[in-house]
């Protein structure tokens, strides 16, 4: 093994951070802030923009869910067992939590409420996880 590669692993965990990062935060809030207002604005059907709403709001939150735990294992490789007592762990556990929320909420309940309220945590949970730094930039 080189001494380059602690150096390449944690350029890696860096970029799969940023990535995930921009991935779920990003589609989240285009989807719910942009998309879907432009899509009313442009004179579709309410019923018709509630559908293509209804059907995506749940594929992204169980991608934010997916990004999520990646990047809760790339927290705790780099913080280790003190991952928890950290804010961005307890961001990525709320946002977690609030995707599974979501995924029971819309698919099995039928909830728009506890739904639209686990959907729009994630979307403010994602956007305080972007004002932090990343877990390796942390002075420790």
């Amino acid at each position: 093994m080189t001494a380059s590669a602690p150096l390449t692993a944690v350029r890696s965990g860096r970029v799969a951070w940023q990535l995930a990062q921009t991935l779920w935060v990003g589609g989240a809030w285009m989807l719910h802030f942009v998309l879907l207002p432009a899509l009313e604005r442009f004179g579709l059907a309410p019923f018709l923009v509630e559908e293509i709403g209804g059907f995506m709001r749940p594929l992204v939150a169980c991608f934010a869910g997916i990004c999520a735990l990646l990047q809760a294992l790339i927290c705790w490789n780099a913080l280790g067992s003190r991952w928890w007592r950290d804010s961005r762990g307890q961001v990525l556990a709320l946002v977690l939590l609030s995707a599974g929320v979501h995924l029971v909420a819309s698919w099995w309940l039928a909830a728009d409420y506890w739904g639209m309220f686990s959907f729009l945590l994630l979307c403010f949970a994602g956007f305080v996880l972007v004002l932090q730094p990343r877990p390796d930039e942390s002075a420790h």
